[in-house]
């Protein structure tokens, strides 16, 4: 497709749908390529509202109020950034003749885990952890008993770790149903039980389907915490035979869902093995780190691949990224050591801009490069506990 100029006639728009920190820098990607960007969030001041064209702050679970806002903008491109989208409303656009991201049905498919899940291992065959799905707590009990302990309850409709826990014994299926209901994106009472994979390293195989086919960025290594990225890693040291493995379960998974653009596909890797788990229809949270390792960053590779453009998954240098908490609880932040995390070697950082701080809640994240990964690991978790988040004196 033709890029036109953004605020004219000819412009080429495209909508996000989720403005947070990995929208913002997919809207600075296309912003860069001549796009003319229109963010949307639930809340006001969201990340990418503050680099977009235009923005927008509704409620995007309810169909109404989001077909009606993609109607008035008429965006060439809707590009859906979270999974707690009214996915009915993706689909009478796109039946209408509006692309959507990488397509509708990708959206539906991966907003909850149930259809995923089933997707992969019950039509593709995959490779998948033992699961079952509940929504009432004697179902939950019924799951816990069919997949064993440990195991990890977690609502099909979440993202970061929310509503995740680890039930080590039966006593344990209460609280966690519990939390499941009080932290999933959207009402809802269901959820899947996972049977534990005692995984030698879990990955993200970013795959990027664009007009000329599917290619591959080397493997991401992550740890979590309670179901969220803590730190990645690029490239994760893996055998041929499970880089192949991954490449394999990724791409058809990703075939399955079809359309353009970048997937994150979650991996589980024991020995050659790969089990699937999740995937993303879009840049992954893990691949903040490809801002320091590749020659074009996840978000950039999204913006081509959406556009049509040639792709370049070239690996620069081993690299890293740590994630800022906010630390406190606050309405703004004032942020103190950003000269001291900066003069660390081969190190960078990316302040979101989120309008309000949590303790654990994703504020910022340093990046960093270097000989090996082991290097970059220690300067970006180094350049991350430097930089401190302070109450702003007002908030």
């Amino acid at each position: 497709m033709g890029i036109g100029t953004p605020l004219s006639p000819t412009a080429t728009r495209v909508m996000l749908l989720g403005s947070g920190e990995l929208g913002k820098e997919v809207a600075i990607a296309f912003q860069r390529l001549g796009v003319e960007v229109i963010a949307v969030d639930r809340y006001p001041g969201a990340p990418a509202h503050q680099v977009a064209h235009r923005w927008h702050a509704i409620d995007m679970t309810d169909p109404v109020t989001l077909g009606t806002l993609i109607e008035q903008e008429q965006p060439d491109l809707v590009v859906p950034e979270i999974e707690a989208i009214a996915t009915s409303a993706l689909a009478e656009v796109e039946a209408a003749g509006t692309t959507v991201v990488p397509t509708a049905r990708a959206a539906r498919l991966t907003m909850d885990r149930e259809g995923i899940r089933r997707l992969a291992a019950e039509e593709l065959g995959l490779p998948t952890s033992p699961y079952a799905f509940a929504d009432t707590i004697d179902e939950v009990h019924a799951a816990v008993a069919k997949v064993g302990v440990p195991c990890v309850l977690k609502p099909v409709m979440s993202s970061s770790g929310k509503g995740q826990s680890v039930i080590r014994d039966a006593g344990d299926a209460q609280s966690a149903w519990s939390h499941a209901l009080d932290a999933g994106r959207v009402a809802s009472t269901r959820v899947i039980v996972e049977g534990y994979v005692d995984f030698d390293y879990e990955i993200t195989q970013l795959t990027v389907r664009g007009a000329e086919g599917t290619v591959f960025c080397e493997p991401i290594g992550h740890r979590q915490e309670s179901g969220d990225y803590v730190e990645s890693w690029q490239p994760q040291p893996m055998s041929d035979a499970a880089a192949a493995a991954a490449r394999d379960v990724s791409e058809k998974i990703t075939t399955a869902l079809g359309g353009r653009g970048v997937f994150g596909v979650e991996l589980f890797v024991r020995g050659d093995e790969v089990l699937f788990s999740e995937v993303s229809p879009r840049p992954h949270d893990t691949g903040l780190v490809t801002m320091a390792t590749q020659r074009l960053s996840e978000f950039e590779l999204h913006a081509r691949a959406v556009l049509g453009l040639p792709l370049d998954v070239t690996l620069r240098s081993p690299g890293a990224s740590a994630v800022i908490y906010g630390g406190v609880e606050a309405k703004a932040l004032v942020f103190s050591g950003v000269d001291e995390a900066l003069a660390v070697p081969e190190s960078d950082i990316r302040l979101f801009g989120k309008p309000q701080s949590h303790p654990k809640r994703r504020m910022g994240v340093a990046v960093a490069s270097g000989p090996d990964v082991d290097t970059a690991r220690e300067r970006a978790t180094r350049a991350a506990s430097l930089v401190r988040p302070l109450p702003a004196p007002d908030a």
